[in-house]
Order: structure tokens, then C-alpha cells, then sequence
């Protein structure tokens, strides 16, 4: 039996979900990003014990079908962007397409009723967040975060990164050095 686990987004929210089912008693075959599923049945009193204890930790139980594509979207987006080391060999409408077996024009409107963005943004403001990341961690110069990213080009990716948070990849790094003082200093 599969269930569905809204804000379900890294791997502590599947440690969360695994250390809940074992609680219950309750084996799995798997727990991934925004589902689980469960090798036997469950009752409806497990569900509403599982849902309380989901909510305590953000997450929550869903059973609506348009909610559940809507995070099976976020979901794919995010595993894209996040955990996946290798560039998709088509567009990202393809992939939500071809992933998730439903017509994209269809996926696009419910996902921007639903959330009240567009995929498109959701995606890039993941890119982003990931850039941002890459940026903080400092292991990876500008060419190396584009080319990790899938950006054409650092010119590319300045652009989209100023776009959405006003600032320079050069900036932000500046901005984020400037915040730390040195043991010395303190």
C-alpha cells in the first residue's frame, strides 16, 4: 500500500518516516521522497497515529489525487536538482512528462493552481538555492558550479542568479565572507 507524505524533501524526512512506521509496527518496502510504501495493510486508527506523529516532524499524510501529483512534482524537481549528479538528455517538460506519465500542459496547470507558481520557477528557484549552496560551501569556482548546474555558460548563470536574489554570484560569496569574523576579531 503506497502513501503519499507531504513536505517530504531530504533524507531526515524519509528517517523520520521510516523511525514513525517502525513504531507502529509497520514494514515498508521503501520510503522515498514523498511516498512510502507499506508491505501489509493499514487501519484507519494506524493512519490517523501516523499522520499525528508525521505532523509533529512538518509532514503529513495526503490522500487528495491533486495533491499528490503536485508533490510527486516537487519531488521529482527536487531529487533533479538536488541528488542527481547527471543532466537530463531532454527538456524538464519531457522529463515531468515521461517521469510522472501525464500530459505536461496538464501537470504545469495544476502544479500553478495548486502553488500558485509555475514549475518552470520552482525549478529554477532550486537551481538557485543549489548555486547558493555550492557558493557557501566554496569548494567549486563559478565555472565549475555552471557546469555542475547545466548552465551554458557562468554568463548564464550570473544572469538567472541575479534575477532571482538582486545580487552577483560574486557578490553573494562577498556578502557571506564579510558576515564572519575572524577568531582574532571576536
Amino acid at each position: 500500500m503506497k502513501l503519499y507524505i507531504k513536505n517530504m524533501v531530504c533524507i531526515r524526512c524519509q528517517m523520520v518516516v521510516k523511525s514513525e512506521l517502525k513504531k507502529l509496527g509497520l514494514g515498508y518496502f521503501y520510503v522515498k521522497i514523498g511516498e512510502a510504501n507499506i508491505k501489509e495493510n493499514i487501519t484507519q486508527e494506524q493512519i490517523q497515529q501516523l499522520d499525528k506523529a508525521l505532523k509533529k516532524s512538518g509532514l503529513e499524510l495526503m490522500d487528495n489525487k491533486k495533491s499528490v501529483l503536485v508533490e510527486k512534482i516537487k519531488a521529482a524537481i527536487i531529487e533533479l536538482v538536488h541528488y542527481t549528479e547527471d543532466q537530463i538528455k531532454v527538456n524538464l517538460s519531457d522529463y515531468l512528462s515521461e517521469k510522472l506519465n501525464y500530459d505536461y500542459t496538464y501537470l504545469a496547470n495544476l502544479f500553478s493552481e495548486v502553488k500558485g507558481t509555475t514549475i518552470e520557477k520552482f525549478y529554477l528557484n532550486h537551481k538557485i538555492e543549489k548555486v547558493k549552496e555550492l557558493i557557501i560551501y566554496d569548494e567549486l569556482n563559478l565555472s565549475e558550479i555552471a557546469y555542475k548546474m547545466h548552465y551554458s555558460s557562468v554568463a548564464h548563470l550570473s544572469n538567472q542568479f541575479k534575477k532571482f536574489t538582486g545580487l552577483t554570484p560574486s557578490h553573494f560569496k562577498e556578502l557571506r565572507n564579510k558576515r564572519r569574523d575572524t577568531l582574532e576579531d571576536v
